[in-house]
């Protein structure tokens, strides 16, 4: 596993163990979860892609986001403080659209499908070409 996938799975998990146990800002809330972390190359920034059951509007995803985007010095100090690497990865937190576009595109995707199996399937009342040779 490279190295960058390392530091990024161990920034997934300590923010979220940051954000459950540390995080008292109440306008974060306790359904934050943290769903996927990429990080850069040389390793000096964190994108963190979180959602959270509370967030249900567009305006409500905003304020998380910037919420705790100000509390990005706070989250990189607690990441220092939990790793041994020479440099702390800077997170920048990003709303996750796909947790809440999943299901919608799971329905059109069954929509395909059926309408794709419709159209393949024979039609019963049309005679089929072995019937029409044999007359």
């Amino acid at each position: 596993m490279s190295r960058d996938l390392r530091v990024a799975d161990f920034v997934r998990d300590e923010v979220s163990r940051i954000l459950q146990r540390d995080m008292r800002d109440p306008r974060v809330g306790s359904f934050v979860s943290v769903n996927d972390v990429k990080v850069s190359r040389d390793l000096s920034y964190a994108e963190i892609y979180v959602s959270s059951l509370q967030a249900n509007d567009a305006e409500a995803q905003a304020e998380l986001v910037e919420v705790l985007n100000r509390a990005a010095g706070f989250f990189r100090t607690e990441l220092a403080k939990r790793h041994t690497m020479r440099t702390t990865p800077k997170p920048r937190f990003h709303y996750d659209e796909l947790v809440e576009r999943g299901p919608r595109l799971e329905q059109l995707i069954g929509e395909a499908v059926t309408q794709d199996q419709q159209r393949a399937e024979p039609k019963g009342d049309e005679p089929s070409s072995q019937q029409q040779g044999d007359s």
